[in-house]
């Protein structure tokens, strides 16, 4: 039963403002208590992290564009907790609920009566002789991409205990089946179905024109050695802030082994995304 929601929004969009505060008010009518970020709204709801509110609510909406569930989907270790992506105006390819469809779906979440998808995440861990250890959760992807000024890269390629190959290239892009519509489509990656058990691997500029993306299964271990002294490299999980590499650093990458839960409309098919979002089939 949904008794806690969660709010999350795209700060600098008007409309996400405006349409929290027209929630707020709708929630409380219906009896659910409701937190939202820390800094969205004052005094209407009880302000919290995101990571606190990952763990409390028992449904999250998050207002505004594809980033804005990509910075709380990954705090979320609960499968049993659904988000509900809401497109405020731009692409939105996670974020499938339109605004004017909000209010008659939320309606149908309160009463229980939603479906979901299973999203798969990845566990992203940066090995380092001279740092400290990172690890992060993602849903989308993570990218491993040189600076502006850098060199073109090696980074040494393992799939479990096999070596893959030493990819020469602009960076390198490790992205779940969510994520191939992504960073990984635009480097000419396959588009897989989001509900699918696999992980692409994808070359950033390649220099070898043979080095194109590859898919391997879900249950593999990804290694991801940089071979290059000097470089300005940088790890980027989702979008979000990266951490520098340096030479030596080793990226794991496998299977969370806890997905994500994205409320889906019954009404729409991955398919009829495809061809509204892509223009999938257009001449």
């Amino acid at each position: 039963m949904i008794r806690v929601v969660g709010l999350v929004a795209k700060y600098q969009e008007p409309k996400a403002a405006q349409m929290t505060r027209w929630l707020i008010p709708w929630l409380k009518r219906r009896g659910k208590k409701i937190l939202v970020e820390d800094g969205l709204v004052r005094g209407a709801a009880q302000s919290c992290s995101k990571k606190q509110m990952a763990a409390q609510a028992d449904l999250i909406i998050a207002l505004g564009g594809d980033g804005t569930l990509l910075n709380i989907a990954p705090l979320v270790e609960r499968p049993d907790v659904p988000i509900l992506g809401v497109n405020m105006g731009g692409l939105g390819f996670i974020t499938e609920v339109a605004v004017d469809e909000l209010e008659g779906v939320l309606s149908k979440t309160l009463e229980g009566d939603y479906e979901v998808e299973k999203r798969m995440t990845l566990e992203i861990r940066i090995k380092s002789k001279k740092g400290k250890p990172h690890r992060f959760r993602v849903l989308n992807d993570a990218v491993i991409a040189k600076g502006a000024r850098s060199r073109i890269i090696d980074l040494e390629t393992h799939i479990g205990g096999d070596y893959l190959c030493t990819y020469r290239a602009d960076g390198l892009i490790i992205s779940t089946p969510t994520g191939s519509t992504a960073y990984c489509l635009a480097s000419g990656g396959p588009i897989l179905e989001p509900t699918l058990g696999a992980i692409v691997i994808a070359p950033i500029c390649p220099h070898t024109l043979t080095n194109r993306p590859i898919v391997v299964p879900s249950d593999a271990a990804i290694h991801v050695t940089l071979r290059s002294f000097g470089d300005t490299v940088i790890l980027i999980p989702d979008g979000q802030k990266g951490t520098r590499l340096n030479n030596g650093d080793e990226v794991e990458a496998r299977d969370y082994g806890l997905p994500v839960s994205l409320i889906k409309l019954p009404s729409r098919s991955y398919y009829e995304i495809l061809r509204e979002k892509l223009k999938w089939g257009e001449r």
